[in-house]
């Protein structure tokens, strides 16, 4: 199991940047995702492939976060050197932004397909991901994410999305104006088992405020949330992981259907509580994604 609670995005032009999310703790964020597109001005995306390029192709540690690269969008028109630039064996995936089709994601599948041949990358293991930031990309969402199978993921782009719904520039409260697009993305993620990354929580001086956001998102089904300071990231790990005692609930859920099971029942009681077949696969899945986190606590040797 891949762990994605935290994605921390980094300025592919900034060396010191690459260097600083590369030489964070084990235990830091579980994906870093450079970046071609919105934090790149201009003039310097072609240092930035370079590199990220170079970065990617560094020695890899067991315990080292996923890598993913954010490449420009195909109407810029560098995308598939994008691609080509970082197609590599310790590339986990792209995120493709802006997506409003599926027909972006197939086509997208066909380059990375011929990428993986001339790399010699065993085929399939770079996957996608679709950022949604628009109103008609959100409209197509179910569509996208059945597009294609190296989809693993979709992530909700909230900035570009409010431009779309002509919100204000400074935003407070629980973000109720995007309750809806974010669980129409959570929900088009579930049809097709693929993971849920919610938005950037932009103040990330405001500890309190990532916090609740993270609450929040992973209330509404998001399996985690990006991060743009490393700051963030030990909030967004912390409230993406199961607490102890939703450990020692999945377990008991886990250990007294089995039992029921045995004796020819579907179902059993727990503290008043009917306990069915759906319940049982929410506990398993708590149980995989702790299973998941010690795993990588082991491989940082803590």
């Amino acid at each position: 199991m891949q762990l994605l609670r935290s994605l921390m995005f980094t300025p592919g032009q900034r060396q010191n940047m690459i260097d600083k999310a590369l030489g964070l703790a084990p235990l830091g964020p579980d994906a870093i995702m450079f970046d071609f597109e919105d934090s790149v001005p201009p003039d310097q995306k072609d240092a930035a492939r370079t590199l990220v390029a170079d970065a990617l192709r560094r020695p890899r540690g067991a315990s080292a976060p996923a890598y993913i690269v954010r490449v420009n969008s195909s109407a810029t028109g560098r995308q598939i050197a994008d691609m080509r630039a970082v197609v590599c064996a310790n590339l986990y995936a792209i995120l493709l932004p802006k997506v409003e089709r599926p027909e972006e994601i197939a086509a997208a599948e066909m380059v990375v397909d011929d990428l993986e041949r001339v790399a010699g990358v065993p085929r399939g293991q770079v996957g996608l991901i679709a950022a949604i930031e628009s109103a008609r990309g959100l409209h197509r969402v179910v569509d996208i994410a059945l597009a294609g199978p190296r989809l693993r993921g979709l992530m909700f782009g909230a900035e570009d999305y409010a431009r779309d719904l002509g919100l204000p520039v400074v935003r407070t409260g629980p973000a109720w104006d995007l309750v809806f697009a974010r669980s129409s993305l959570v929900n088009a993620a579930a049809i097709t088992g693929l993971f849920a990354m919610d938005q950037v929580h932009m103040n990330f001086r405001d500890a309190e405020g990532e916090r609740r956001d993270a609450i929040a998102s992973r209330a509404m089904g998001f399996s985690g949330k990006a991060a743009i300071h490393p700051s963030q990231v030990a909030i967004i790990n912390e409230v993406f992981s199961p607490t102890p005692e939703e450990v020692a609930h999945a377990q008991a859920v886990v250990k007294a259907f089995r039992e029921a099971l045995g004796t020819g029942i579907g179902c059993v009681m727990m503290g008043g509580q009917v306990v069915e077949q759906p319940i049982l696969e929410r506990a398993e899945r708590v149980l995989h994604l702790h299973d998941a986190i010690l795993a990588r606590r082991r491989l940082a040797g803590g």
